[in-house]
């Protein structure tokens, strides 16, 4: 195969809008924004036009929507070691972001459990319309349980049934953002008729979850609709994100698994919902340590990993399993427990350590794992070594594309840019521009 026949890897910068993100403890880190402070616009403009400067298809705002409780039945633990704590609105900071770049999209994590479909909409719409079509929306519902006690709930619904529900919300917004249609905006200053009422269709939508009579209120932005991000794990998570995403995001360790995952999701784009091959893109998690040498990767991998506090790694843990690991011992093994939050996530941890998950994984081990980057592969190098393993993941693993976890920002990012990005382009296998002006097209670009 010649370099111009190989894949071209996609590229995103996974990130919270909070002190830390990721990798528990990184606001300890020494290298940590240096200059910069998480709540100022001038981070975030520097860091767009990081990821911009490396062609990067958006900037990944993951959240959180209250601090977690799970851990000894409190959010302690949580503010103590600034377990994803404090977090900001992850929509607040796309105007900043994208007016301060011309390419870059951003795809922000909203949960559909607490905001009713109208609502999110004409959110939606406005960011797109005010990045020129450049927004992303990771649908998720909300997992943890201090989530739903932060908004008024004293149980959770069944997981099942959160996607029932997610199903009809997302099909509810379909119809809202398809609703006006192309020729309906007349903008006649002679007449005064701005849109013809009779191609904006009124929504009456009476469902099990969700009622709604009206209008869109937004005109059609650039994209019509954001860009769907999905990261399904379960088998009716998959279902749903390759029925709805046009990027799916998994968390993986090794090439073995990768292919797994890619095997099934395509099988179920392709056979069970009938969509176009190449039509979603699989994109896999990685943590990478890059520097000139070797040795000084591993420093710097080393001083990442010291930063990580064990009562904060316990905490984050079970705020995402669900699960109090404060009640276990330090060496139990978890392999075989049931946890009721994001099972494919906890699966990553077994596999991290052994690529068969034959060997035993410590309640110690697996958080300390977990709080460096959710189990995703490390990759630890020089620029070759880090280029060398994304190859085998896209060409062995189906990846079509890697959300870099920050371990220090905006270093890791500005690193990553400087060193491996020229890497990838010498081998063919990154492009050298974007595709179009709206995510959507860059996105889709071979």
């Amino acid at each position: 195969m010649t370099p111009s026949e190989k894949k071209k890897a996609h590229l995103l910068g996974f990130i919270q809008h909070g002190v830390n993100s990721h990798a528990t403890g990184m606001w300890r880190n020494p290298t940590d924004k240096i200059g910069y402070h998480f709540s100022r616009p001038e981070y975030w403009q520097h860091m767009g036009r990081t990821m911009e400067r490396g062609l990067f298809d958006a900037m990944f705002i993951a959240d959180e929507l209250a601090p977690y409780t799970t851990y000894e039945g409190s959010s302690d633990a949580t503010v103590k070691y600034a377990v994803q704590c404090p977090t900001h609105e992850p929509s607040t900071i796309v105007p900043i972001i994208t007016s301060a770049t011309k390419n870059l999209g951003v795809g922000v994590t909203l949960s559909t459990m607490f905001t009713h479909p109208y609502a999110m909409c004409r959110l939606l719409s406005s960011l797109d319309h005010l990045s020129n079509g450049r927004v992303a929306w990771n649908i998720v519902s909300s997992y943890s349980k201090s989530e739903w006690e932060a908004y008024g709930h004293e149980d959770m619904t069944p997981r099942s049934e959160r996607y029932d529900r997610m199903d009809e919300y997302i099909r509810l917004c379909c119809e809202l953002w398809d609703s006006w249609e192309p020729e309906a905006i007349v903008a006649d200053k002679a007449t005064g008729v701005y849109a013809d009422p009779s191609k904006v269709k009124v929504i009456d939508h009476d469902g099990k979850y969700f009622k709604c009579r009206g209008r869109h209120f937004c005109s059609p932005s650039p994209q019509q609709r954001p860009v769907f991000w999905q990261a399904g794990s379960s088998g009716r998570g998959r279902d749903f994100a390759a029925e709805f995403a046009e990027a799916i995001f998994a968390v993986h360790p090794g090439v073995e698994r990768m292919r797994e995952y890619a095997d099934d999701l395509n099988d179920r784009i392709i056979n069970k919902f009938n969509r176009p091959a190449g039509s979603v893109k699989l994109i896999y998690g990685v943590q990478t340590v890059v520097a000139q040498t070797r040795q000084e990767a591993q420093e710097k991998y080393e001083r990442i990993r010291s930063c990580i506090p064990l009562e904060g790694a316990l905490a984050w843990i079970s705020g995402h399993f669900g699960l109090d690991f404060s009640k276990m011992d330090l060496d139990e093994n978890i392999k075989n427990l049931e946890v009721p939050g994001i099972q494919g996530l906890f699966e990553s941890i077994i596999y991290a350590k052994d690529p068969k998950g034959e060997q035993p994984v410590t309640v110690r081990e697996a958080a300390l794992i977990y709080a460096q980057g959710m189990g995703m592969p490390v990759l630890c190098g020089t620029a070759s070594d880090i280029a060398d393993q994304l190859e085998v993941f896209m060409d062995e693993g189906g990846a079509d594309g890697f959300m870099l976890a920050a371990t220090y920002t905006p270093g890791c990012f500005e690193e990553f840019v400087d060193m491996v990005v020229p890497e990838l382009q010498r081998r063919g296998r990154y492009r050298t521009s974007y595709a179009g002006p709206t995510l959507r097209e860059n996105l889709l670009q071979e």
